[in-house]
């Protein structure tokens, strides 16, 4: 659990945060704000008139590009101001990313290197290695990449065969192996590198490109992200100096973990920028486009795409900086000499562990169906390369397979959540225990409404969180410890918690902004919020009934599906005038309209 105050890890699932808890988009400060333009200038000054350039890998341009990112102090909102840094919030670092996200090919290079490429040593490293290495990270001047994965070690990174090995005099390290997909692998300057010390401790090292035994192999011929460079990285008897060990001799996996569950956040940020960039592109060609006489930004189909993408992106951005929000809580709850202990970062991380794979998993799948619809509206044009849409939509597809695939995060999603209420640091089986007198006492015809225009959300959301409870106590008493192998159920339990925690994000922050801006000031997030929980309904339903039917049978199955259908009634409403709305909305703004 979190402490100080803190609001731990999942808690979403079994209890309603209270609406000044979370940290929303419109509680931007003016830094913040600030901080949006300037990336986004930088962006539209550094990055797009030059896009050709870069997707030709052109590598002194986009050396240059991340040097002057490092001048706007883009590359270095993590790192503290001590080491060359700006030391800014985690809010600031996921506003920075968002924007990022529509960079095309430079969002992936610039990701890997502030994020899984420099946050090992800002947690994890010495203070010497923090002082060598962080002020040219933050510049700019050193690039940085993350080698983890391998040849016969992907999902599976702890199966690593690279070996480290003392040297007689003790003064190096000496590693052997190959690391596979490397991000900036071709002009990277620093590795962070995973070998198991002795083979069998897995162990995280800071590797120069300089050092004797480190190349790197030829450029991947990719999809997407064709301006990004991903190479192999060759270690042949590379002598790695000892103080470049980082943490500690078979601790890697704290490292390893733990700084993928910021990538996976972080991703999610990229994501809702990418989602921006192609909206705003998509409508503002549905403007344009004229057919019987009429632009077909007017047409309902045409109009419900681009509500559904900019619902999609709504939800997804309440997520993550919902995120970013609780990451920073938790963070602050360090004082100084926690937060250059590796071991106390590596906790205050793993609190959110549930979340960032939620975000990784729902803001790549999210952006996949933004993109998909930004080439369905230009038509053959969205599908010819001389159009953007047909970059975004190359480049989208690697983002459900790096930083974990999605499978594998689908997995650690119930995991984590079963591991938590074992432990009692989620109270989920008082829940389940009082689940039967609940439901017999829940009368869906009248059932006891909050006042405001997203009660009857408010009362539905709830309902599908006890839905998904029952669908996993059902599963964990069935399988026990044999559940982990039932991979189609948990991964159906996981939907249901990724789009639990959609809609509570997209609902909460509504709430927020009602409470503090009335109804008319929100009337675009309620309906964004009515639209997503109706729609999400039968989904929830669904996969909770496959659940059941799958560990049950006869009366008891019956018996529990009476109850799911209790829970999951609900008066469906309206959502094509509300998708009209939203729509307009986009049009009249030719961009995203939150």
């Amino acid at each position: 659990m979190a402490n100080n105050g803190a609001i731990g890890g999942a808690q979403f699932i079994i209890a309603e945060t209270p609406t000044e808890s979370i940290f929303t988009p419109e509680d931007f400060t003016d830094e913040h704000k600030m901080i949006l333009e300037t990336t986004r200038d930088f962006i539209n000054n550094e990055i797009h008139p030059h896009i050709d350039q870069i997707e030709s890998k052109d590598a002194e341009l986009i050396r240059s590009i991340l040097q002057t990112a490092g001048e706007l102090g883009l590359n270095s909102t993590d790192i503290p101001e001590e080491y060359g840094g700006v030391g800014l919030d985690k809010i600031s670092t996921a506003v920075v990313t968002e924007a990022m996200g529509n960079a095309g090919s430079f969002a992936v290079s610039h990701g890997a290197h502030t994020g899984i490429g420099t946050l090992p040593i800002v947690f994890f490293g010495t203070e010497a290695q923090k002082r060598k290495y962080l002020p040219g990270l933050a510049s700019g001047e050193l690039f940085g990449a993350y080698c983890l994965t391998e040849p016969s070690a992907g999902s599976d990174a702890l199966n690593a065969r690279t070996k480290a090995v003392l040297s007689e005099d003790g003064k190096h390290y000496i590693l052997n192996g190959e690391k596979l997909y490397i991000t900036n692998a071709g002009w990277a300057d620093l590795f962070i590198v995973y070998a198991k010390v002795d083979g069998d401790k897995f162990t995280a090292f800071i590797v120069e490109k300089a050092f004797e035994g480190v190349s790197t192999g030829a450029e991947e011929k990719k999809m997407g992200i064709k301006g990004s460079s991903t190479r192999s990285v060759v270690l042949e008897d590379a002598k790695v100096p000892v103080e470049n060990l980082l943490f500690e001799v078979g601790q890697g996996h704290k490292v390893a973990f733990n700084i993928l569950n910021i990538g996976r956040y972080k991703l999610g940020a990229a994501t809702v920028g990418g989602s921006k960039g192609a909206l705003e592109g998509a409508v503002k060609y549905a403007k344009g486009r004229v057919q019987f006489n009429t632009p077909i930004c007017e047409f309902g189909m045409i109009k419900s795409k681009l509500a559904d993408m900019a619902i999609k992106t709504y939800m997804n951005e309440s997520m993550v900086y919902r995120t970013a929000g609780l990451i920073e809580d938790q963070l602050a709850t360090l004082d100084d000499a926690a937060r250059k202990q590796g071991s106390e970062n590596a906790k205050s991380i793993q609190e959110y562990a549930i979340e960032c794979s939620i975000n990784k998993v729902y803001g790549s799948e999210s952006l996949s169906f933004v993109v998909d619809e930004y080439v369905q509206i230009l038509g053959g044009y969205g599908y010819c390369g001389e159009y953007p849409a047909e970059r975004y939509y190359r480049d989208a597809r690697i983002n459900r397979i790096y930083e974990g695939t999605n499978e594998v995060n689908r997995l650690i999603v119930p995991s984590e959540i079963f591991k938590r209420a074992m432990k009692g640091q989620l109270a989920l089986m008082p829940i389940l225990q009082g689940l039967g007198a609940e439901i017999k006492a829940y009368d869906p015809e009248n059932p006891q409404l909050n006042a405001g225009p997203l009660a009857v959300q408010e009362n539905i959301v709830k309902m599908l969180k006890r839905i998904a409870i029952m669908a996993a106590g059902v599963a964990v008493q069935k399988f026990m410890k044999a559940l982990e192998k039932e991979q189609e159920t948990l991964a159906m339990i996981s939907d249901m918690i990724i789009e639990l925690y959609a809609m509570d994000s997209g609902l909460r922050r509504a709430l927020k902004l009602i409470e503090k801006e009335g109804e008319e000031k929100a009337k675009y997030h309620i309906a964004a919020t009515q639209v997503y929980v109706n729609d999400t309904v039968p989904r929830i339903y669904n996969w909770a009934k496959q659940v059941i039917t799958h560990v049950m049978e006869g009366e008891t199955l019956q018996k529990q599906l009476r109850g799911l259908s209790k829970l999951a009634t609900y008066q469906a409403i309206n959502t094509i005038p509300l998708r009209r709305m939203i729509a307009d909305r986009v049009i009249e703004l030719e961009s995203y309209p939150f």
